[in-house]
Order: C-alpha cells, then structure tokens, then sequence
C-alpha cells in the first residue's frame, strides 16, 4: 500500500482507491466533505485542494498521482486550537461567503497565492482565482477577503505595509 500526507496526517492509500480520483477518496474514504463536485471535469474549482502547495482540481486528479506528497483539503485550513484560519475569517468578514459551495475552492487557492507572494496586487489576485467560480458573491467580496487575509501572511513572514 502507498501513502500520502492529508492535512498533516499519514494516510495509507488501499489499491482499489489508487485509480479513483482524489476527490472522490477524500470525500467517501476520509470523510472530507468540504472541497464538493461542481462540474466533475475540473472548470468551476469547487473541489480545489492543495497538493505541495499547488492548486489541484481533485475531481480530474487520479490517487495514483499525488501519493507521496501532502494534500491540504480546507478541513486542514483550521488552526491548532480549532479556530479558523485567519484566511477563512478574512472570507467571512469580507461577506464573501454566501451559499458556501465555491468557498473551499476560493480559500485553498488564495491560500497557495498567499504562500507564494503575501502582498498581491488585486490584479494578481484575480488572476490566482480566475478558475474559481462562483454564482452568488460577485468577487468583490472574495477579492477583498483575499487581500485583508494577505495581512496575516506578511506579519507571519514580517513583512508588514505599515
């Protein structure tokens, strides 16, 4: 049997799941009911995770393709004390959380931006989300979240505006 790591933790991959897609084992297998299936062929990005930090579309990535590596679904987002992360609260004080379907998606992949570069311009934040759909915000509240969450991601670094 293989492995990968899921939000922080070892997981032993069975054979029979290795050539289902990542979606599908995280959802029936562990249980990981965040990220859902919105289009099943990797437009909307609802079922967007994080695999080496990278965005993935879980419901076209195939088990076999990630063992070995770490897989961040948004369950893995809280903190070490249960609370959300201060990304996903920045998404909740911004209204950028209506229906919720798309917010998984929204948070893993800002969260990837915010990784890599923790003072975007809202072009490049845009640019980051732009396969992230969603149909009830209008992204002027998700842009907004992303950059008063880019705020936790350059203190943690020390890089501060002020």
């Amino acid at each position: 049997m293989n492995t990968m790591i899921v939000n922080r933790e070892k997981i032993t991959v069975p054979p029979a799941w290795e050539k289902r897609t990542l979606l599908d084992f995280l959802r029936e297998y562990l249980h990981l009911t965040g990220n859902k299936n919105g289009c099943g062929i990797g437009v909307c990005g609802a079922c967007t995770v994080l695999v080496d930090e990278v965005p993935r579309r879980s419901c076209i990535t195939k088990v076999e393709t990630v063992l070995g590596k770490q897989v961040l679904t948004i369950e893995g987002m809280e903190q070490n004390d249960g609370s959300l992360h201060p990304l996903q609260q920045a998404f909740l004080d911004a209204g950028a959380v209506q229906c919720g379907f798309c917010t998984p998606g929204m948070v893993l992949t800002s969260h990837a931006l915010l990784l890599r570069n923790p003072n975007p311009t809202e072009e490049e934040v845009k640019q980051a989300l732009k396969g992230n759909l969603c149909r009830c915000t209008g992204y002027v509240q998700i842009f907004d979240a992303v950059m008063k969450g880019a705020e936790f991601y350059r203190k943690k670094e020390g890089k501060t505006d002020e």
